[in-house]
């Protein structure tokens, strides 16, 4: 018998619920006291296809899925006969008494069939099928035990808005339901779940995280477009703004984002912008006005496959060199690579304070993996106290009053940064903004000596910034037979990974960079000058990361696990790559 360490994966076509049910499920099992990762698969359609939400359990702290399940609840047949060859020995398959299965063929196969009555239950109990998930959910906890106080709670929030009529109807269906799964099932299934006395805790994503973290350092304007994965960022700011004072604006286009983004910057506001590959793509234009105007501006890339509009539901992280080098010339930016939830909000909390500092744009590069991935955390794990609002060589009018000469926005300096003026803010702070290369006054200007000490005094920023590097992290014993190479949401796979290797007696760690520019060359060599086995991990196709590495230290990573077919990382694909030596070009 395994208590509170399974994964459930709930399956069926867009339209069914799918998502909601998982998020209702999701939500009633962490308020039970478990820990929970999960992860969704869904296609880019309204209606119909094949998506699925998956929950993992455990006793212990999580970081990633895995891609064996030990219940599938199958709201359609299609989700039946995909997903069967996922579950484990002695796992099961939940799905309607009226689906047309072949029950021998599971039992050859070592897994219990739970033919159930989910759509008679909620018609004949509810009188309504829109009641089926309800009942779906009901019997996947009588099945594994869990708590119905739990899920009762959950149905009471969920569809209080609804009226009582509703909410009692879903709790009727929800208790056959669940007396059904526990008085017809529960002793043929091994895997159980029972709650565990804790505290309340959160449930929280990425995207959710780094929102959070960009309002405690300050945000107070959003501009975006929206694009899938990274709308929801737009929408948490939206849910907050008449309570911290943010101002949301749903632009017409990306360049109109990017823009209004720059110019409420400009203004003194801190201000982002949020999107895809594809969106940033347009956008590039007025990254390079930032760059050049030395507005610090932060957006924010949550990649998905490319190229144009590629696997526009899935992940990936092909965009790593295109954000670095996006738009023509050269100008300072910085590129922050969180790899888990808590790294997510202190991404949001750091790059405000990065923009402003160095007046120049920040990049958070995520991806949908990490974006929609929820994990349960304790309600103290984000220090929103803690979060220092930096707003660098930012003048004050008293400041402004000191000055003998006339204001220069772009005055050189030893470090780069020249002191920055908000226009309006005193008699003095007014001056001349032009994309066009200009002096130190704002002026447009083409000589050719003052062309060579603007672009010194620009590129200098990220000599300066290295004071402020987000290190990478080494996780795992210092001295290891292999190390492994990532950034970004391959954290969590990797971490797992690297303890299922330690714990079957190899010995591996993994360097992890939060950050990729600048880069932080001198702890990078250090690592792995003294590496004995290095590969790679980066879901791309030409290891980006690993070539970045190679230029920045000269340090050569021929072996990598690359993964670009749209879905995450898992700690089970990474540790059969490495079993069997498939390195570099990856096959499925």
């Amino acid at each position: 018998m395994s208590i509170n360490k399974m994964s459930l994966r709930i399956a069926g076509a867009a339209g069914q619920g799918v998502e909601s049910t998982g998020a209702g499920f999701s939500l009633a099992l962490s308020r039970g006291g478990l820990n929970l990762f999960t992860m969704q698969d869904y296609m880019s359609r309204i209606r119909g296809g094949l998506n699925f939400f998956q929950i993992r359990v455990a006793p212990n702290e999580i970081f990633t899925h895995t891609d064996n399940i030990h219940l599938l609840l199958a709201l359609n047949k299609e989700a039946f006969d995909t997903y069967r060859t996922d579950i484990v020995p002695g796992g099961g398959i939940i799905y309607d008494q009226d689906m047309k299965v072949e029950d021998k063929e599971l039992e050859d196969d070592g897994i219990k069939a739970f033919a159930s009555p989910i759509i008679e239950i909620a018609e004949d109990v509810g009188g309504n099928r829109l009641m089926t998930n309800t009942a779906a959910v009901a019997i996947s906890s009588g099945i594994t035990g869990f708590s119905f106080e739990k899920i009762g709670e959950v149905i009471e929030n969920s569809f209080a808005k609804k009226g009582k009529q509703i909410v009692e109807g879903n709790l009727r269906v929800a208790e056959v339901a669940y007396d059904f799964g526990r008085d017809t099932y529960y002793d043929q299934f091994e895997y159980h779940l029972a709650e565990v006395d804790r505290p309340p805790r959160m449930m929280i994503n990425g995207n959710q995280a780094f929102s959070l973290g960009a309002l405690a350092s300050g945000c107070r304007f959003i501009s975006s477009y929206p694009m899938t994965p990274a709308t929801t960022i737009m929408e948490i700011l939206a849910s907050h703004a008449e309570e911290y004072g943010v101002l949301v604006k749903q632009t017409e286009d990306e360049i109109a984002a990017m823009c209004m983004a720059i110019g409420a910057s400009h203004m003194g506001v801190r201000a982002m912008t949020a999107t895809s590959g594809g969106g940033f793509s347009l956008k590039v234009e007025a990254l390079g006005l930032a760059g050049m105007t030395e507005t610090p501006v932060v957006i924010v890339n949550v990649q998905r496959p490319g190229p144009s509009t590629g696997l526009a539901t899935r992940t990936e992280q092909g965009d790593l060199r295109f954000m670095l080098h996006a738009s023509q010339g050269e100008f300072p930016r910085l590129v922050l690579t969180p790899g888990t939830v808590e790294q997510a909000f202190e991404a949001g909390a750091r790059a405000f304070n990065l923009a402003e500092k160095y007046q120049t744009p920040v990049i958070v590069l995520s991806d949908q993996f990490l974006g929609v991935s929820s994990r349960v955390l304790e309600q103290d794990t984000f220090d929103f106290n803690g979060v220092n609002i930096d707003r660098g060589e930012l003048l004050r009018p008293e400041d402004l009053d000191k000055l003998e000469e006339d204001y220069q926005r772009y005055v050189f300096t030893e470090t780069g940064i020249s002191p920055r003026a908000i226009p309006g803010s005193h008699e003095k702070a007014f001056y001349p903004v032009t994309s066009d290369e200009h002096g130190p006054d704002g002026h447009i200007l083409e000589d050719r000596t003052n062309r060579f000490r603007m672009m010194n005094k620009r590129m200098k920023k990220l000599e300066t910034a290295s004071i402020d590097l987000w290190q990478p992290e080494l996780y795992g014993p210092e001295e290891a037979d292999i190390t492994f190479v990532a950034w970004g949401s391959t954290y969590g796979p990797l971490r797992e990974a690297v303890d299922w290797l330690n714990d079957d007696g190899s010995s591996a760690n993994m360097l992890h960079l939060p950050q990729v520019w600048p880069f932080p060359e001198k702890r990078v060599s250090e690592i792995l000058s003294g590496a004995r086995r290095v590969i790679g991990v980066e879901s791309n196709f030409s290891a980006q990361l690993a070539g970045l590495i190679r230029e920045e230290t000269g340090f050569h990573i021929g072996s990598n696990i690359l993964r670009y077919d749209g879905r995450p990382f898992s700690p089970n694909y990474i540790t059969q790559c490495l079993e069997e030596e498939r390195f570099n070009a990856q096959t499925i």
